[in-house]
């Protein structure tokens, strides 16, 4: 979820920290694309409004032979 989506839903930063119960600073530093737990929660609390977008959160390759 990129957070310019985020922010334009809550209206501002402020307004997206406090509806996901974190700091302001919290979400002024994350990056173009936020946390990915947060990411779930913003889309619980907006009742599925935003959506998680997986391709902006890639899977580590496991190396052959490591458990999984």
């Amino acid at each position: 979820m990129r957070k310019a989506d985020l922010i334009k839903h809550f209206g501002s930063g402020v307004a997206a920290a406090k509806a996901l119960e974190v700091t302001k600073s919290a979400v002024s530093q994350w990056g173009d694309v936020i946390p990915e737990g947060m990411a779930y929660k913003a889309q619980i609390v907006t009742g599925g409004a935003l959506r998680v977008d997986p391709s902006l959160y890639p899977k580590p390759h496991l190396h052959p032979g490591a458990a999984a």
